[in-house]
């Protein structure tokens, strides 16, 4: 009986799921990945972004598609010139008692702005503004170095929450992410307990008084959603992909994630110079065995160079480098005189997708083909693939992230990028955009490899599951 029960013990700890018996009313029981951290800023992975997205409420919300946005804890983010702007917020407290003002905003972005967190460049690169500052309780001001009309899809950001003056004080930012404090609709009670997780307490508008959130390994989450002892799992395994609309019929969802993977070209150099080498290269790459090889099926082919979570507005036509087309990719580079042979590089986290990208690049054209570890410093003399972490919403960020990578610095495009940047509605920006995207595949300095995707099931007692590309399943929303 001891054998047993140690054996038990010991299935609890991998699998990181229990039978906590019968669902309780009002409870939600949620199965997540270790977050990396809960400090707001300094997110990049989803299970991070779904805990603080009930910790917390941005400015506002902004759909990429419609190029609209929704004012959250701002009343009202307005411009008359687009270099003068004012958020006015709505009256609000943090878990800790004391009042969210213009001055906790301001007292953040400056502590992000200094720090290298991922959202710190949303700051300095993208909104550059030259004064923030509290002219009243309840109203921000921000004074640009240029017009632009992507503030408020920059304020939605969800780094750029604001956090309380104790942390602010202390700077204590490891012991924050532990217990973090925040202004959205749910508060943590009791620290996080890494391996464990953690239980979320509604103090304003939710569907569920408390979420029970469960750290564990996908694969167990999902069988204990079909077991009934999981209300929701926010993760979906390559291996149970083909079964999810078998096992729980509607009650499943995908939704586009602000990730993207692509090749960059060094176009100075002389062998990637010509856009021809460039698109005979794209056109050998085999997405589709990208994505149910190495990217286990959280990745859609990239049909597009925006990836869906950073699309502005309703595009259509299609992407030709975006095809898999081995007999044209090898009339391209013949009539290029490419010479042959490539290495391609990759960064941390992109070395097992890289090297099945480069295996059917040499099988699709004929080309000698290697992989290696991108260097710390130097010019590269080939290819390297992206694996690109989206900060915002907006294309500005990624279209100019692009760019840098495979140095591309022609006149035209950066004018419509900087054009976009300054448009006065989401419409005109969303042309330019076009543009500057369409400009992009055509001369083709990247080519669009892949775009992620998220997963979610769960159980018949829950309703109401809605996802957006930053917080994956809006947890205040979900009913029980």
């Amino acid at each position: 009986m001891r054998l047993l029960a140690l054996l038990a013990v010991l299935v609890l700890a991998v699998t990181g799921c229990s039978d906590s018996g019968p669902a309780r009313p009002g409870v939600l029981s949620v199965g997540i990945r270790e977050p990396a951290t809960l400090l707001p800023a300094d997110l990049a992975d989803q299970a991070g972004r779904l805990v603080t997205g009930a910790l917390w409420t941005p400015l506002a919300d902004y759909d990429a598609a419609s190029g609209k946005v929704t004012p959250r804890a701002a009343e009202s983010i307005e411009s008359a010139d687009r270099v003068h702007w004012t958020v006015k917020l709505r009256p609000a407290t943090f878990h800790d008692g004391t009042p969210v003002t213009a001055q906790s905003y301001v007292d953040t972005w400056k502590a992000v702005a200094e720090a290298r967190w991922v959202s710190s460049p949303v700051l300095t690169k993208l909104l550059r503004a030259r004064e923030i500052k509290a002219a009243a309780p309840d109203v921000l001001t921000l004074t640009l170095d240029r017009p632009s009309g992507q503030v408020p899809a920059l304020l939605s950001a969800p780094g750029l929450v604001p956090l309380p003056a104790s942390v602010l004080a202390s700077h204590d930012w490891n012991g924050f992410a532990k217990a973090p404090v925040g202004n959205g609709p749910y508060r943590l009670a009791g620290p996080w307990k890494p391996g464990s997780g953690g239980t979320l307490e509604r103090v304003g508008q939710g569907g569920a008084a408390e979420i029970e959130l469960r750290v564990g390994e996908p694969t167990a989450q999902y069988d204990a959603v079909k077991a009934g002892t999981l209300d929701v799992a926010t993760e979906v395994p390559g291996e149970k992909h083909d079964a999810m609309a078998g096992d729980f019929g509607d009650r499943h969802a995908s939704w586009a994630l602000p990730e993207a993977g692509y090749l960059a070209f060094p176009v100075a150099q002389p062998r990637f110079a010509d856009a021809t080498v460039r698109h005979g290269f794209a056109l050998g790459v085999d997405r589709a065995a990208l994505e149910a090889g190495p990217l286990s099926h959280q990745a859609d082919p990239a049909k597009a160079l925006l990836p869906p979570a950073d699309a502005p507005g309703e595009r259509s036509g299609t992407c030709r480098p975006c095809s898999f087309d081995a007999a044209a990719g090898k009339a391209l580079l013949k009539q290029a005189a490419f010479p042959g042979g490539a290495t391609v590089y990759f960064g941390p986290g992109a070395e097992a997708w890289t090297r099945t990208l480069v295996v059917g690049l040499h099988q699709a054209l004929d080309v000698s083909v290697t992989a290696q570890a991108k260097p710390d410093t130097g010019p590269l003399d080939g290819p390297s693939t992206l694996d690109v972490k989206l900060a915002t919403a907006s294309p500005y960020e990624l279209l100019s992230e692009l760019a840098a990578a495979s140095g591309y610095e022609d006149e035209v495009f950066h004018q419509n990028l900087s054009l976009a940047d300054a448009a006065a509605t989401p419409e005109e920006a969303g042309e330019l955009y076009r543009l500057a995207e369409n400009q992009l595949l055509r001369d083709l300095p990247v080519a669009p490899l892949w775009s992620g995707h998220g997963h979610a099931v769960w159980s018949s007692r829950v309703h109401a599951v809605t996802a957006t590309p930053f917080s994956g399943p809006v947890l205040a929303g979900i009913g029980v």
